[in-house]
């Protein structure tokens, strides 16, 4: 089985949000995908079970996701890809928006937002596959284009360990255990810090060829 072959497939980066419990959720998932053309239309989202985004899409029994645009910083993705809403509030000081269902997004660099109410679920493993039925949507930036999984890659980025289609650094480099951040190298400094979350040195593992 070569992985590569379906490796080849793109997918747009988008940001899932949800309200539950009296807070905001949110992370970047790469799995939304219109499945009919029907009116309204429905889409999919597959989205890990150890992500506390997922459990606050299920309460709400509804989900916003806006299009991440093709000039989308890559602070915004370290801070919904690779931080824990256990740990922090992602959308703090930040201009938040709701939709109609008091879901949270974002306008600055995105593209368009869709949110939907859920009308079906199939469990897949760790995953969650989430049919969601289209309530509103709206261009955000006009004229903007999307940015893809392989856009992103070509920074020189790792995809979010949590992320339903994650794309395995090639080359050497080092994992930070606590959020999944790759140092790109072939050594790492004893004093080094993770630009993300803060961890130690000590909380790396080397990745093996």
């Amino acid at each position: 089985m070569n992985s590569k072959a379906y490796g080849k497939l793109n997918y747009t980066l988008a940001l899932l949000g949800a309200a539950a419990d009296g807070k905001f959720h949110g992370c970047i998932i790469n799995s939304f995908h219109q499945v009919t053309s029907s009116f309204p239309a429905k889409f999919t989202i597959t989205v890990n079970k150890d992500n506390e985004t997922s459990h606050a899409v299920e309460a709400a029994g509804s989900f916003c996701v806006t299009l991440l645009a093709s000039d989308c910083p890559g602070s915004l993705i370290d801070q919904f890809g690779y931080k824990s809403g256990r740990a922090v509030d992602k959308f703090a000081g930040m201009d938040v928006k709701t939709d109609e269902a008091g879901n949270p997004y974002l306008t600055e660099h995105m593209a368009s937002r869709i949110s939907c109410k859920i009308v079906d679920r199939l469990e897949i493993g760790n995953f969650i596959l989430l049919v969601g039925e289209a309530t509103e949507a709206e261009i955000l930036t006009s004229g903007s284009t999307v940015l893809t999984l392989q856009e992103y890659t070509n920074r020189g980025k790792a995809t979010p360990l949590k992320a339903t289609v994650y794309r395995q650094m090639e080359g050497k480099g080092f994992r930070c255990t606590v959020c999944g951040y790759i140092h790109e190298s072939e050594t790492l400094p004893p004093d080094f810090i993770c630009p993300v979350c803060h961890a130690t040195a000590d909380k790396f593992v080397k990745i093996e060829d």
